[in-house]
Parts: C-alpha cells; sequence; structure tokens
C-alpha cells in the first residue's frame, strides 16, 4: 500500500534538502518559478507550513488555525533555510508518528478537517512542489521519486485521472498542481487536493477510504485500519477493488465511493458503506454496507446508513437514493427501512429499496 506517514515526511524532506544544497551558491532573492515569492520566501514558507500542520494536530484544533507561526531569523540565508525545512520537517514527522488514530485537527479543505496522515500528505506535496519551484527559478533539474508522488496522488488527488502514456506520476502531479502539461489534457487553471471526509455517526465514524487503502483492501490487506475480528467482510474487499478500478479507470469521484466504518471508542473498523458511484442522471445513487459478524446486532448499519443517507442528500444532485438486497437478506432490509427507506418493486433478482428528498 502506498502508505502515508512520518516515513514519507523524511524521504520528502531529504529529497528537498539534497536538491536546495545543490544551489546554496546561488541567488535565493530571485522570484521562485511560477511564484510571486522570493526562493527564500518560499523555503521560509514550507518551514511555515511544517510547523503550522504540527500545531493543528498536537493542538487539536477544530474550528481554526492555531495562531502562531514560524519565521526566519533576520539574515537567514540559504543553508540556514534548507536547516529550517529538515528541523520543522523533522517536527512533523514526529507529530504525525505520535498522534493518535481518529484524530482530525482542523483544514479549510474540502471538508474542515484532516487526519495525521492527510497532514502528512499535504507535507510532502508542499515539500515537492516548493522544491521544484526553487529549483527551476535557480536552474537545478531535479525529480522527486516516483513512489512518493505516486503516494500524493493517491491521497490527495484522488479526481485526477491516472498517468497517461508518454507521463510519469511526477509530471502528473506537476500538472495536477497547476505546474505543468500532460499530452491530452489541457493546463489547469486552478486545481485543489482532496483530504477524506470522515462523518460522524453516534458512536461510529465513516471514514472515507483512499485509493491506496482501496487497494490494499482488494488485495487481502487491511486499508491501514484495525478490523475487529480481524479482517472486513467480503463485500468491503469487493466494493475497495471497485473503487480502485474506478480510479485507475479516471472515473472515481471523491465522496462517492467506500467509507470504513470505524467506532470511535477503539477505534476498531467494524464495517463498509457506501455507493456505487456518483449520482446517476436521475440524481439517484446506489448504496451498499456490510458489517463483520462480531459487530452485528448492535445497530451500527443502521445508525451510519441514516448519517450517510444525510450527508447524500446535502448534494443539489442528489433526488434518490438506491439500496438493493437478495430475497433472502433480511438483515440488510430491516437496515434500510429502520434507515428510513421504503420498498420499491422489485428488481429481479434484488429487492429494492429507496429514499427519496422530502
Amino acid at each position: 500500500m502506498l502508505h502515508m506517514g512520518g516515513d514519507r515526511i523524511d524521504e520528502a524532506v531529504a529529497y528537498a534538502a539534497g536538491v536546495l544544497r545543490a544551489a546554496a551558491d546561488r541567488d535565493w532573492g530571485v522570484k521562485a518559478g511560477g511564484l510571486d515569492w522570493s526562493c527564500l520566501d518560499t523555503a521560509e514558507h514550507v518551514a511555515g507550513v511544517f510547523t503550522a500542520y504540527a500545531g493543528q494536530l498536537t493542538g487539536r484544533a477544530t474550528d481554526g488555525w492555531v495562531p502562531f507561526e514560524a519565521v526566519f531569523d533576520e539574515g537567514t540565508g540559504p543553508e540556514g533555510a534548507i536547516r529550517s525545512i529538515e528541523a520543522t520537517g523533522g517536527i512533523l514527522s514526529a507529530v504525525v508518528r505520535t498522534t493518535p488514530r481518529g484524530v482530525r485537527a482542523y483544514h479549510p479543505y474540502p471538508s474542515g478537517a484532516a487526519d495525521a496522515s492527510g497532514f502528512a500528505a499535504m507535507g510532502v506535496t508542499e515539500a515537492l512542489l516548493h522544491t521544484h519551484d526553487i529549483a527551476r527559478a535557480l536552474g537545478v533539474d531535479a525529480e522527486p521519486p516516483a513512489t512518493l508522488c505516486e503516494a500524493v496522488l493517491a491521497h490527495l488527488f484522488p479526481h485526477v485521472p491516472p498517468t497517461p502514456a508518454g507521463g510519469t506520476p511526477w509530471t502528473t502531479l506537476l500538472w495536477a498542481t497547476g505546474r505543468g502539461d500532460l499530452p491530452g489534457r489541457a493546463r489547469l487553471p486552478h486545481w485543489r487536493w482532496h483530504n477524506s471526509h470522515a462523518l460522524p455517526a453516534g458512536d461510529l465514524s465513516l471514514r472515507e477510504i483512499t485509493p491506496a487503502a482501496a487497494a490494499d483492501l482488494a488485495e487481502g490487506g487491511t486499508g491501514g485500519l484495525t478490523w475487529l475480528g480481524g479482517a472486513p467482510f467480503g463485500g468491503t474487499r469487493a466494493a475497495a477493488g471497485s473503487l480502485f478500478n474506478k480510479y485507475v479507470a479516471g472515473v472515481h469521484r471523491p465522496g462517492w465511493g467506500v467509507y470504513a466504518l470505524v467506532r470511535t471508542a477503539d477505534e476498531l473498523a467494524v464495517g463498509g458503506m457506501g455507493f456505487h458511484g456518483p449520482p446517476d442522471d436521475n440524481g439517484c445513487v446506489e448504496v451498499g454496507y456490510d458489517l463483520v459478524e462480531p459487530a452485528r446486532g448492535n445497530g451500527y448499519a443502521t445508525t451510519t446508513l441514516r448519517a450517510l443517507s444525510a450527508w447524500a442528500l446535502t448534494h443539489p444532485e442528489v433526488q434518490s437514493l438506491l439500496a438493493l438486497t437478495t430475497p433472502e437478506n433480511t438483515a440488510s432490509q430491516k437496515v434500510a427501512t429502520e434507515a428510513g427507506f421504503s420498498r420499491l418493486p422489485d428488481r429481479t433478482p434484488h429487492r429494492a429499496y429507496g429514499l427519496h428528498r422530502a
């Protein structure tokens, strides 16, 4: 799995420091490539972002940025800037490693919060891109490791189509952030990354599964989660495989994939739930769900289906939700009806249940 954590931050910082030291004897007062900042200002920004991300997680910020910043001392030169990036990158790496699973802190896009892996991915992205900006201005050629770029794309850019023929993960990341061209794709005037959603549902949380975690689940892994009973149910693995295939095909839409159902008291995953895809032309989105056997009978599926349905109906393009079950799966039918779905005419060989916008 394309794991995203402290080791990735360490790798990105080591790469950045190596590239930047090769240009430490040049004029860092010139503007960084494509930016209004000087190269020295850009390095200060990287160190400041590392510090801010660490502060968000350690401060458990929920409604805004912790009000402090890291700035260079007056007279700091290139070597001091590089050492500051190394030092603050180490702080973020340590914080990411020690932040308990399930902790989320404020970040504005897209849902107002990110977890430790999200802040790690954003930190890696900042290091790679701004090293590129500085190196470009100073005439240094550099390309980060492909695995780092792949990990960033799978965590923060699940909406970006995969690398086309003639491209690399690095050129795809540059295109995804408005810094480069790819064959057959128009250059992006604006861009955003995507931090995975976490939707509260009583004693549980629905955690959006990234393409990287989906690939691991489909191959028999845990998806970076600890599962009640040791492993997810088969339906979750199949849904994760479908999500990853859509990502590879370039048709995955973040938010409309698979969520892990996690018990917040002990951070154990107890099931999977999600959508078969984005809303269709009629505004209908199909849902599916399962629980590991030790978790059944506690109302978990009903509670989370209500929460996921409510989230879906906040989107104007959604007019209805659909759940299909086999005739003999009375437990799944009970979940649907208790979550507010009504029986619809059968769609052979399935029984159908629907929830419509009021």
